[in-house]
């Protein structure tokens, strides 16, 4: 090795395996080593390879020896420094070698020998340390075995091109709600600061690395980035990493699916997902087979790509079909309530900001509640009763929605259009704010952007929910920032107030509009 390396004037490699048979010979450093698909080692933690590599200047490992031995969980990593003698021929140096470290050290992703010189190198029994390392690691995954619940351990990735660092925390936050509500526990989340997205990795490689190690030491095996990451993207960062990617959009997604209750949302679910799916096909027809133009380059893939296309698409013109006819359905319940003449009162805001607590209130009502994200998918609709409306009071129509959220996918808002078009023959519009989440302002304008979006130039009547846990001096504040009432659906403080607040918007709606009095009515008034 020493000499063709020498001969060639470039670094030679050796992948070794346990039974010291040669598997790969490349020439390069360790990085440009290719290794072969994992096979055997069963129940392995390690790699089952050890890379020997030779140094053409002396030192020690390199930063991506090391990352090379991490990042695919080698047995070890060595190398050995090579020279021309000075009477001619080689002289071999010190031998460096460095193992990857159990996950119970103290947040070391390997551990660097000291120098060796080459018979202190062979007399060494690496065998009998990769065993060793083996049993610790193996230990180690019992005891996290015991440990851990079945909830998945995440990595949480937020990328700031320059926001404020008030908005990046803010999308960090709402990421950690996120995975909480998926059902993740959040073991570690990170932040990095670029000029622009990396076009491959969206956070580059080497930040990549330093979450890999996070990943190892925190027992995670899911990452979630704020972003959304296009195909290309999320092959690389997995093949980089080796742990589950997932963006933001699949993870709204996930928790829509686990909280899809009845046909209806189930129908609208799965049309978001196909949604979101048909667009990343592309690209898979050179896993299947090798497809393209010309000689050479045609087969099976494209035919497997296009079935796979074409059933998708399929199946989403059938579930287009099926929701086409509830809205249809829900407009034909939408007339007859029309013809009653009985005000609709619908319930929007963002995700989690008491809406369906507040919604059981003001109906009497027993819908599903629950402190989580996206917990209600499906329009809820109830009687109600404003005492203040009308002489004697009269029935109103409340409609629970779903809660909106920031940067809300266009596959959500095009699945559940049948869901929000409620929204458009609504009376008014009750646009409930979480009053104890720091983030309140934005969440209400993010809510006011997307009913902007969507067309809706009802009345939005703002109230600040939650008031019972709120702090007295900001809930003040957003009083007087949006004109609003506060309440608590919990305690029931401030709904009579929040009623007559309703009563008294509905009637100025009613009322006919004041108009100027014509020259010949004020010529009336002017007779004694």
């Amino acid at each position: 090795m020493g000499e063709l390396s020498l001969e060639l004037g470039t670094p030679v490699s050796l992948l070794i395996d346990r039974r010291g048979r040669v598997v790969t010979v490349a020439l390069g450093d360790a990085p440009q080593t290719p290794l072969p698909p994992l096979s055997g080692e069963a129940g392995s933690r390690l790699y089952g390879l050890k890379l020997l590599h030779t140094h053409l200047k002396p030192g020690g490992l390199s930063s991506s020896d090391l990352s090379m031995l991490f990042l695919n969980r080698l047995d070890a990593l060595i190398a050995v420094e090579v020279r021309s003698a000075p009477q001619g021929g080689l002289e071999l140096g010190a031998v460096h070698l460095a193992q990857l470290a159990p996950p119970t050290s103290d947040q070391e992703d390997w551990l660097i020998e000291r120098p060796l010189s080459m018979r202190e190198a062979e007399t060494l029994d690496l065998l009998a340390r990769i065993w060793a390392l083996e049993e610790e690691l193996a230990t180690a995954g019992r005891g996290r075995e015991v440990k851990r619940s079945s909830q998945e351990r995440a990595l949480l990735v937020g990328l700031n091109t320059g926001e404020s660092e008030h908005d990046s925390d803010a999308r960090l936050q709402e990421l950690a709600e996120l995975a909480r509500s998926a059902g993740a526990v959040v073991a570690y989340t990170s932040r990095s600061q670029r000029n622009s997205p990396d076009p491959r990795t969206l956070i580059g490689r080497g930040k990549l690395q330093e979450l890999v190690s996070k990943a190892y030491h925190q027992d995670a095996d899911l990452l979630i980035f704020d972003r959304e990451l296009n195909p290309a993207q999320a092959r690389e960062i997995e093949r980089e990493t080796q742990l589950k990617v997932l963006d933001r959009t699949q993870l709204i997604l996930d928790i829509f699916a686990q909280n899809a209750r009845g046909r209806e949302s189930q129908l609208q679910v799965e049309l978001a997902q196909l949604h979101y799916q048909v667009t990343r096909l592309t690209g898979r027809g050179q896993a299947m087979s090798r497809l393209g133009g010309g000689i050479g380059t045609r087969g099976p893939g494209e035919t497997k790509l296009e079935v796979d296309r074409r059933r998708i698409r399929d199946r989403i013109g059938a579930l287009e079909r099926e929701v086409d006819q509830l809205v249809r359905q829900r407009s034909e319940a939408r007339k007859a309530r029309a013809l009653s003449a009985i005000p609709v009162i619908a319930l929007v805001g963002y995700t989690n900001a008491g809406k369906s607590a507040l919604f059981n209130a003001l109906s009497k009502s027993q819908a599903l509640s629950q402190n989580r994200l996206f917990a209600t998918l499906r329009p809820t609709t109830r009687e109600g009763w404003l005492p203040e409306l009308g002489a004697w009071g009269e029935k109103v129509i409340f409609t629970d929605t779903v809660g909106f959220i920031r940067d809300l996918p266009d596959e959500l808002l095009n699945a559940f259009r049948a869901t929000l078009e409620e929204l458009h023959d609504a009376t008014l519009l009750l646009h409930v704010v979480d009053a104890a989440s720091p983030g309140a302002p934005d969440r209400a304008r993010a809510v006011n952007r997307i009913l902007d979006e969507l067309g809706l130039t009802q009345q939005r009547v703002v109230v600040l929910n939650k008031s019972d846990i709120a702090e007295a001096d900001v809930l003040h504040q957003l009083e007087q920032r949006f004109e609003a009432l506060s309440v608590s659906a919990l305690t029931g403080t401030g709904l009579a107030a929040l009623k007559a607040r309703l009563a008294a918007v509905i009637e100025g709606l009613r009322a006919p509009p004041s108009r100027a009095a014509t020259p010949s009515e004020r010529k009336l008034h002017l007779v004694p």
